[in-house]
């Protein structure tokens, strides 16, 4: 239920489990973080015993997980392709157009996650570039590449990423603590010459 392609062919070999197909359950566990939405539940749980009704041998066994996919948006669609050209070619794509939905400015965070694990994330709270679709092309760079917190992304990883597209609206003053909803705000604290944003819940356009 985690999804976790690699901790299930370990456990197989690890534990010699005599599983009919664990290569290809492994890859429904990567399709699963590819396409779904986060929202899988597993269904019927069935046995050899529902059929001969004999409780003290089981053979076979089977389990239904149910995914609810979603679909992928263009700005999700670019943080992934940017960062696959990047991290396979160093390349950066060049828009001839513009969508409709990125050709104003805004800052953006890109995160990628690797299972439930995150590998990056880096953003912006103001923009920088002339648009929110160039803003998602940088950022999603220094996400894969220049993350601090962690090594660059390689290849053989790509497969396995999970990518996320936060764009931030107008930033807005606050009176108190009160005026703060966790599920759709993403606080700016500052010290001094120091700001962060705080992205507690927010998940944006998620793949």
């Amino acid at each position: 239920m985690k999804l976790d392609a690699q901790q299930l062919l370990e456990r197989v070999r690890e534990f010699n489990i005599s599983m009919c197909g664990y290569g290809t359950a492994a890859c429904l566990n990567l399709c699963g973080q590819r396409i779904g939405s986060g929202d899988h539940r597993t269904g019927k749980i069935s046995d050899q015993r529902d059929v001969t009704k004999d409780l003290d041998a089981v053979a076979w066994g089977y389990a239904g997980i149910l995914f609810k996919g979603l679909k992928e948006s263009p700005q999700v669609r670019l943080a992934r392709e940017t960062v696959e050209n990047y991290v396979k070619r160093g390349e950066v794509p060049h828009l001839k157009t513009i969508p409709p939905e990125m050709k104003g400015k805004a800052g953006v965070f890109v995160s990628l996650h690797k299972g439930d694990e995150l590998r990056g994330c880096i953003g912006t709270i103001e923009p920088d570039e002339s648009n929110i679709a160039q803003e998602i092309i940088r950022n999603a760079v220094q996400s894969s590449t220049q993350d601090p917190r962690f090594s660059p992304v390689t290849p053989e990883e790509l497969p396995e990423l999970i990518y996320s597209v936060d764009v931030l609206t107008e930033p807005e003053p606050v009176k108190s603590e009160k005026d703060l909803d966790p599920k759709n705000t993403a606080p700016i604290v500052g010290a001094g010459w120091r700001r962060g944003l705080l992205l507690l819940t927010l998940k944006g356009w998620i793949r």
